[in-house]
């Protein structure tokens, strides 16, 4: 616990250091000498705070969705982005972007989830057809299905012009977070809670069907409830940010080799580390190439890429 406390007092050192991160003037002493309709306390208002928020809130959902289809799928090495999931989602917002233009965000959004779920049960349909000895297959499956899907998705982008708009849903980046554009991601903070509470569920689910009957759980519902988290936080992480690569999977198994692998204790960590993980990466990305800025999805898939190969070496060494 003492450990878990530092932890979340680092994150919001991050926050606040987030905050006075930019091209604008947002330093200490500008705000206490300036009035509410200034400049660096308008920016302050409507973009870092929203910014920092977005980030933190984005950066739990997604790793404790990553945690979360772990669980489901029985795998270290499955996330989001590594089965088909969020590529589910991109397909789902091109449709309803194509078909109903004037539908609100949230009703796209709600499109965007149910492909991303369709998406998943369509990864866990193949999973449970083709026989896999090996561990790391799964994630290749879900990276083949992935691909697939994304051709698919490239394709109608390309045939009706919005292909400019696709790379932007899957160029993972903060610039554009402005207040009134990031508030769909508190229901990210709802499936983190929904996370918490069935955590218990989820590490028996992670035994498999039969342990999870004998149990007196049902195996089926949990199952479901695992997909709806991870679909709901896919798609609106990508209607709100756009995508974000192996954050789902770095971040858990780091904390599962800290703190082990029972999901009650190791949900506040993930959380906590995919919030402060995020946080660094995007200061990193406003400050390499100040005044420019490396999008978020380009700092977090260098680095969790690294941390990927880095955990399929080990799981090698230990097999």
């Amino acid at each position: 616990m003492p450990y878990l406390l530092l932890a979340i007092l680092a994150t919001i050192a991050l926050a606040i250091t987030s905050l006075f991160v930019g091209v604008s003037d947002v330093s200490l002493g500008a705000l206490l000498s300036s009035s509410p309709q200034d400049r660096p306390m308008q920016v302050l208002l409507i973009s870092r705070i929203p910014r920092t928020l977005a980030i933190v809130l984005s950066g739990a959902s997604l790793a404790v969705a990553g945690l979360v289809m772990q669980m489901v799928v029985r795998n270290r090495f499955v996330e989001p982005s590594t089965a088909g999931t969020t590529e589910s989602a991109s397909l789902g917002f091109l449709t309803v972007t194509l078909l109903a233009p004037g539908w609100p965000l949230m009703a796209k959004m709600l499109v965007a989830a149910a492909f991303a779920l369709a998406g998943t049960a369509l990864f866990l349909r193949i999973l449970r057809a083709v026989p896999l000895r090996d561990v790391l297959l799964v994630p290749l499956v879900g990276i083949m299905l992935g691909g697939i899907i994304g051709a698919i998705t490239t394709f109608f982008a390309y045939r009706t012009g919005l292909l400019a708009s696709l790379l932007a849903w899957n160029m993972g980046d903060y610039s554009g977070i402005l207040r009134g554009r990031y508030e769909l991601l508190w229901i990210g903070l709802g499936c983190y809670l929904l996370a918490h509470i069935a955590a218990d569920r989820f590490t028996v689910a992670g035994m498999g069907r039969d342990f999870t009957t004998n149990l007196g759980l049902n195996y089926q519902r949990v199952m479901v409830l695992g997909l709806v988290i991870v679909s709901l936080v896919s798609a609106v992480v990508l209607v709100s940010v756009g995508s974000i690569p192996f954050l789902g999977l770095i971040v858990p198994n780091v904390v599962s080799l800290m703190v082990g692998d029972n999901m009650r204790r190791t949900v506040p960590w993930v959380a906590v580390g995919g919030a402060g993980f995020v946080l660094a990466c995007d200061i990193l990305g406003r400050v390499v190439r100040a005044p420019y800025e490396i999008p978020i999805s380009v700092v977090v898939g260098v680095i969790g890429s690294a941390v990927f190969l880095y955990l399929l070496l080990r799981t090698r060494r230990h097999a």
